[in-house]
C-alpha cells in the first residue's frame, strides 16, 4: 500500500513545483522592468533598490529562480511594496476568516448533500424529480445572485442577519449558505446516482433478508459503498469553495483571502497576487493528494492503478 502513497505525494510535490516555475516564468514573461511591476504604481525613495536586492534582479535568471525556490521553502513570500508589509503577514491575518468560511460552507455541503441523497435514492419518481430540481437551480444560479436574494429576504427585510462583517456566529450563516448551496447540487446528484447502484448489489438484498431496518440499511452499508465518488470529488469541491469564496467575502464585505486577492488585483499589487496563487494552488494539491490517499484505503483495489 505504501508505493502508491508514495507515489501520490511525488506526484503533488512535482505539481506544487511546477506551479511555482509557472509562477515565476509568468512573472519574467510580462512586459516591461521587474522592479516596476512588482512596485506597482507606488514610489518612494530607495524602493527600487530594495526590490533588485530582495528579487535579485542584478543576478542571473537561473540564480533568481534558485533564489526565488529558497525563499518560498523558508516560508518567504516576499513584500507588499504598497501596503509596505511582508506578504506573508498579509495573508496570515485574513486567512482565518476564509478558511473558516470554507469548512463552515464545506461542512453544510457534505452534510445537506448526504440526507438528501439518503431520503430520496430508490425512492419514488416524484421525490426524486423534486430533489434534481432543487440541485439543478442550486447549481445553475451564480454564487453572487445566491447571496443577494439571502441578503434581501433575511438581512434586508426580515432583519435576521447581519448585512457586512465577520462579527459573531450570525454573520457567517448567510455567507456559508451562499457558498455550499451550489456545491449540494453536485454533490447531491453524485452521491445519490452512487447510492442508487449499490441498492441494485445482491449483498444489499441478503442484508435486507437479515432483517435490518432500511434507515440502517441505507445509513450503514449503501451510503459507506457510495462515499467514494464523494470523495473523489474533493479536489474539485476545495477549488469551488476557494473560487467561491472570493465572491461571497465581497458581496457580504467579509474579511478574508477574496477579499485580499480583489483589493490586490485592483491595485497591481503583484507580489500579493502571486503568493495568493501559489498559496490556493498549494492548499487545492495538498488536499487532492489527501483525498486520493484515503481512496485507496476505502477501496484498495485502486492501490494497483
Amino acid at each position: 500500500m505504501w508505493r502508491p502513497v508514495i507515489t501520490r505525494v511525488a506526484s503533488s510535490l512535482m505539481v506544487i513545483w511546477l506551479s511555482v516555475s509557472a509562477a515565476f516564468v509568468a512573472l519574467h514573461s510580462l512586459p516591461g522592468n521587474i522592479a516596476d511591476i512588482l512596485a506597482g504604481d507606488v514610489e518612494y525613495p530607495g524602493m527600487r533598490e530594495a526590490i533588485a536586492a530582495e528579487w535579485g534582479l542584478d543576478k542571473s535568471l537561473p540564480e533568481q529562480y534558485l533564489a526565488f525556490l529558497g525563499r518560498l521553502i523558508h516560508g518567504d513570500l516576499g513584500t507588499s511594496y504598497i501596503m509596505r508589509l511582508p506578504v506573508s503577514d498579509v495573508l496570515s491575518s485574513q486567512f482565518w476568516p476564509t478558511v473558516q468560511l470554507a469548512l463552515s460552507a464545506g461542512a453544510l455541503a457534505i452534510v445537506v448533500s448526504i440526507l438528501l441523497s439518503l431520503a430520496t435514492a430508490g425512492r419514488s419518481p416524484f421525490l426524486r424529480k423534486i430533489a434534481s430540481l432543487f440541485e439543478l437551480v442550486c447549481t445553475s444560479t451564480p454564487v453572487f445572485w445566491i447571496g443577494i436574494l439571502l441578503l434581501m429576504m433575511f438581512s434586508f427585510q426580515l432583519r435576521l442577519f447581519p448585512v457586512s462583517g465577520a462579527n459573531g456566529w450570525k454573520s457567517l450563516v448567510l455567507p456559508t449558505i451562499t457558498l455550499a448551496l451550489p456545491t449540494v447540487g453536485l454533490l447531491a446528484q453524485v452521491l445519490r446516482e452512487a447510492m442508487e447502484k449499490v441498492l441494485e448489489q445482491p449483498f444489499v438484498t441478503t442484508v435486507r433478508a437479515r432483517g435490518l431496518s432500511e434507515t440502517r440499511l441505507r445509513a450503514g452499508h449503501v451510503l459507506r459503498h457510495g462515499l467514494l465518488p464523494i470523495v473523489t470529488l474533493g479536489g474539485w469541491l476545495i477549488g469551488g469553495l476557494l473560487g467561491g469564496a472570493v465572491i461571497t467575502e465581497k458581496v457580504f464585505g467579509r474579511p478574508g483571502l477574496g477579499t485580499v486577492t480583489l483589493n490586490a488585483i485592483t491595485a497591481q499589487d503583484v507580489p500579493v497576487v502571486l503568493a495568493v496563487v501559489l498559496l490556493a494552488a498549494a492548499i487545492y494539491v495538498s488536499i487532492s493528494t489527501l483525498l486520493d490517499i484515503a481512496c485507496l484505503f476505502i477501496d484498495p483495489r485502486l492501490k494497483n492503478q
